[in-house]
């Protein structure tokens, strides 16, 4: 999978969904909804790790949301990294493989 085509991807997607529910994506609404989808993944990761009430779901349905929700944050990072023009390539190198694996 090519992060720079994903991000595109993901864009068209959400600019589909703002134009179909009338929302102005601006720069705030995307840090706003990265907080809000980070916020829905914690309940998620507390019902994966048993730390909170079943609600009824299976240990296959408490792993699939998990699995939605950090695909979310995931995906608003992504469209920020969009918006702000990060090259993630190059910021990845920079911040995170620039040191050690071992």
């Amino acid at each position: 999978m090519d992060l720079a085509n994903l991000s595109e991807d993901l864009t068209a997607v959400s600019t589909h969904y703002a134009d179909r529910y009338n929302i102005d994506q601006s720069d705030d609404w995307l840090m706003l909804k990265l907080q809000e989808e980070l916020g829905e993944l914690t309940p998620a990761y507390l019902a994966l790790t048993g730390r909170t009430r079943d609600r009824g779901r299976s240990a296959s349905e408490a792993r699939s949301q998990f699995e939605d929700e950090l695909t979310d944050v995931i995906g608003h990072a992504l469209l920020i990294a969009q918006r702000f023009e990060v090259d993630l390539d190059v910021a990845f190198s920079r911040k995170w493989l620039a040191y050690p694996s071992d």
